[in-house]
C-alpha cells in the first residue's frame, strides 16, 4: 500500500491510496469463499465450483465490488495515519485504475479537521467573579426553610394574593361544557400563574362558600386549536380558603428541620454550604470565562459537515429527553408547529460554539502535551465508582475500547483547562 497527498484546500483534501495487485488478490480471495455459496455451477456442487470457474461463467470482475468493501477500509485507515490526517466526514471515493494484474489505485476527497492558529492563551486576562456570601443571602435561604415548613390554615377572611383557594370548576364556550374544563376539590395558588391568565386575579377578594362566574381569553398560542382564542365562562365555587402560616424563627425551628440544636448552629452551617455552592459557581464561571476567551482569540476555517455532524448529536440527546418525557419529535414538531430544519436552524448557533471550542481545547493540550496518564485514569475510575456505589471493577470493565476513549479525552480536557485557568490573570 502507497498513498499520497493530491491536494488540500479549505479542509478538503485529495489523495490517491494504491493497493497493490497481491493485496488484491488477497481480497478477492476473501470475496470469494464469502459468496462462493451464491452460484450455481453445472457441474459442480453448489458452493464448491472454484473461483477461476466462477469467473469464467460471470466474468473476471464477478468478485471486484466485495474485494474492494474488503480492501478500501483497511488500506484507508493505512493511508490517513500514514499522511497524519483526521476525517470528519465519509470519504469520496473513485477507482482511478482497476486492471487484472496491476495494483488498484483509489482517488479519494475527504473533509478533515481544520488547523487551529491559537492565539496567546499565556497572557489571558479575565474579571474575577466574587463567591461571597453575605448575610442577606443567609436570611433569604433561611426563610426558604422557613416557607417550606409553613402550614396552611383555613380562614374566614377575603382570599388575597399567595393565598390558597380550594375550588371547584367547570368552563363553558357559549352554553357548551368543554373538555378538560372540569375539577373538583382543587387546590389553586393565587397568584402561582397555574390557569390561564386573568382567572387567578378574578378570585382574589372571595370568601369560602362563594359562586363567581370567571370570564376569560384563551390564548392564541393555546395548545387545543379548539380553545385558541376563545372566550369562556368558569363558574366556580370556593369551597375553602387556606393561608400560609410561618413558623417561627428560632431554636425550635432549628430542632424541626435540622440536625442542630439551635437557630445559631443552623445558621452557620447554612452559611458554610452557601459559602462552598458559590465557591463551586465562581471557579465553574472562571473555568468558562477562560474557555471562552481562549476560543475567541483562535483562528479556524470550520468545516460546515461538522457543524451540521454537532446538531444530529443534539438531535439525538434532544430526542432522549423527550421519550424520557413520554413525548418523540414527531409529537414535538406537531405541539410547536415547527420541522427538523426549524430544530437544527435553532441549535445551530450552539452547535457551532460547541465544536469550536472542542477544536481550540485540543489545540492547546496538544500543543502542551497533555495526556490522561495510568494514575488519571484510576482516580477518575475510583471518583466514578464512588459517586455511583458501583464497585471498582465494573466501572474498568465498563469503559473499555471507545468508552475508555471517551474517558481519556475527558481527563484531557479537564487537564488542558485546568492549565487554562492557571495561566490566567484574573483582574
Amino acid at each position: 500500500m502507497s498513498s499520497e497527498f493530491v491536494k488540500k484546500e479549505n479542509n478538503k483534501v485529495s489523495l490517491k491510496v494504491t493497493v497493490s495487485d497481491e493485496a488484491f488478490k488477497k481480497a478477492i480471495q476473501k470475496a470469494y469463499l464469502k459468496n462462493r455459496g451464491r452460484f450455481n455451477i453445472p457441474g459442480f456442487r453448489k458452493g464448491k465450483a472454484p473461483q477461476k470457474v466462477i469467473e469464467l461463467q460471470y466474468g473476471v470482475g464477478v468478485f471486484y465490488d466485495d474485494a474492494i468493501n474488503e480492501a478500501f477500509p483497511v488500506e484507508y485507515e493505512k493511508a490517513i495515519e500514514e499522511l497524519g490526517l483526521d476525517p470528519v466526514d465519509r470519504p469520496d471515493v473513485d477507482i482511478e485504475t482497476l486492471e487484472p494484474g496491476e495494483p488498484v489505485v483509489f482517488t479519494v476527497d475527504v473533509t478533515v479537521k481544520p488547523e487551529v492558529v491559537l492565539g496567546d492563551y499565556d497572557s489571558i486576562e479575565i474579571e474575577n467573579v466574587s463567591s461571597e456570601v453575605k448575610d442577606e443571602d443567609v436570611d433569604a435561604e433561611l426563610e426558604k426553610s422557613r416557607e417550606m415548613n409553613a402550614r396552611l390554615i383555613s380562614v374566614e377572611e377575603e382570599a388575597k394574593e399567595g393565598d390558597t383557594a380550594m375550588i371547584d370548576y367547570e368552563g363553558f364556550v357559549g352554553d357548551e361544557a368543554f373538555e378538560g374544563g372540569k375539577g373538583e376539590n382543587h387546590p389553586l395558588e393565587l397568584g402561582s400563574n397555574q390557569f390561564i391568565p386573568g382567572f387567578e386575579e378574578q378570585l382574589v377578594g372571595c370568601k369560602a362558600g362563594e359562586e363567581k362566574e370567571v370570564k376569560v381569553k384563551f390564548p392564541e398560542e393555546y395548545h387545543s386549536e379548539e380553545l385558541a382564542g376563545a372566550e369562556a365562562v368558569f363558574k366556580v365555587v370556593v369551597k375553602e380558603i387556606k393561608r400560609k402560616e410561618l413558623p417561627e424563627m428560632d431554636d425550635e425551628l432549628a430542632k424541626d428541620i435540622s440536625e442542630f440544636d439551635t437557630l445559631e448552629e443552623f445558621r452557620a452551617d447554612t452559611k458554610a454550604k452557601l459559602e462552598e455552592e458559590a465557591k463551586k459557581r465562581a471557579e465553574s464561571e472562571i473555568r468558562n470565562k477562560v474557555v471562552e476567551k481562549t476560543v475567541s482569540i483562535c483562528e479556524m476555517d470550520l468545516p460546515e459537515i461538522m457543524i451540521e455532524n454537532e446538531i444530529d448529536s443534539m438531535i439525538k440527546d434532544f430526542e432522549y429527553q423527550l421519550r424520557y418525557q413520554g413525548l418523540d419529535l414527531d409529537k414535538y414538531y406537531e405541539i410547536t408547529k415547527s420541522e427538523e430544519k426549524d430544530l437544527r436552524e435553532q441549535m445551530k448557533e450552539d452547535a457551532e460554539k460547541k465544536v469550536r471550542t472542542a477544536l481550540a481545547i485540543e489545540a492547546v493540550s496538544k500543543t502542551e502535551s497533555i495526556e490522561a496518564s495510568e494514575e488519571d485514569i484510576e482516580k477518575e475510575m475510583e471518583k466514578i465508582a464512588e459517586q455511583y456505589k458501583m464497585e471498582l471493577d465494573k466501572v474498568k470493565m465498563t469503559y473499555g475500547g471507545q468508552n475508555m476513549e471517551y474517558l481519556k479525552e475527558s481527563i484531557v480536557t479537564r487537564k488542558t483547562i485546568d492549565l487554562l485557568v492557571e495561566k490566567a490573570k484574573l483582574v
